[in-house]
């Protein structure tokens, strides 16, 4: 069984993603992590080259910056990272730059390949989400924080990217079958020094929105504000050991009372559903089976 991770990055340092982390949590799974580097000017791709030589390929991509709708180019970058998968490749484990994962998983995570590997029903392999919000020690509460997605596919299906990255389509325009994984995908995305975050919010909304939109909705800040959210809850478990550096060198703080949420009326609406009929109401790109 031969396993390829695959992932995507520009300008890792200026946005402070933690993609250092994220490649040395795929790497004990992996054969070979094709990256695809972006047009960086900040040293992305020096970094990238100094993980593991040995098992990582970098492949060089231009990004477009007139795609402005939906977050398209995300899927078109992670596009070109699957192109770039050996074709004896077995399974593809995605990752994004700001997800990683718990060492703590791995034998589960292996044991699921082995599992489904016979099985041609079986197009990928889906994982829980924990979605890590202001500092390490909180994750975002409200619905809109998606619960699962699919992180491992099946390599030469034609599978690929759909929408803005999230998830993945096979041809044509169908819904992948999946089984569930015992393990969890850490996203730390809305967890970066609040200067880098701030820097994110005002460029990357350009991906999904145009400048009128920008100029109504993105507020100008030296830092971001994550004093704004609607509801959190505290994390209870462990982090990834790869993590460990990162968590240590935290310089600021975001504190949050839970038992002060302030949940959008919709969101109470779909947990009563949930608990009346065991129905999760919601966006799901993927067909258990």
């Amino acid at each position: 069984m031969k396993v390829t991770g695959v992932t995507f990055i520009r300008n890792a340092i200026r946005y402070d993603y933690p993609i250092v982390e994220s490649l040395h949590s795929l790497l004990p799974l992996c054969d070979e992590v094709v990256v695809a580097v972006g047009n960086s000017d900040d040293g992305t791709r020096a970094l990238i080259e100094g993980i593991d030589p040995k098992k990582i390929r970098i492949i060089d991509t231009v990004w477009d910056d007139s795609m402005r709708e939906g977050g398209f180019v995300l899927a078109v970058e992670t596009d070109k990272a699957l192109a770039a998968v050996a074709p004896d490749s077995d399974w593809l484990i995605y990752l994004q730059g700001d997800e990683v994962l718990h060492e703590q998983d791995y034998p589960a995570i292996r044991e699921a390949m082995r599992r489904h590997l016979p099985d041609p029903k079986v197009d990928g392999l889906l994982f829980d989400y924990y979605h890590f919000y202001g500092s390490y020690d909180y994750l975002g509460a409200a619905k809109r924080w998606y619960p699962h997605e699919i992180r491992i596919v099946r390599a030469n299906r034609g599978i690929y990217s759909y929408r803005d990255a999230q998830g993945f389509r096979k041809p044509v325009n169908q819904k992948l079958n999946v089984k569930p994984v015992a393990a969890y995908i850490y996203h730390y995305g809305w967890v970066k020094e609040p200067k880098s975050m701030q820097r994110k919010q005002e460029d990357f909304n350009r991906y999904w929105h145009d400048d009128a939109w920008q100029a109504a909705n993105v507020i100008k800040a030296d830092e971001f504000d994550y004093t704004g959210i609607d509801a959190v809850t505290r994390f209870p478990g462990t982090h990834p050991a790869v993590m460990a550096t990162r968590l240590a060198r935290l310089n600021w703080r975001f504190t949050h009372d839970p038992t002060r949420n302030r949940l959008p009326l919709k969101d109470h609406f779909k947990r009563w559903m949930e608990r009346l009929f065991g129905w999760r109401i919601g966006y799901k790109n993927y067909r258990i089976v």
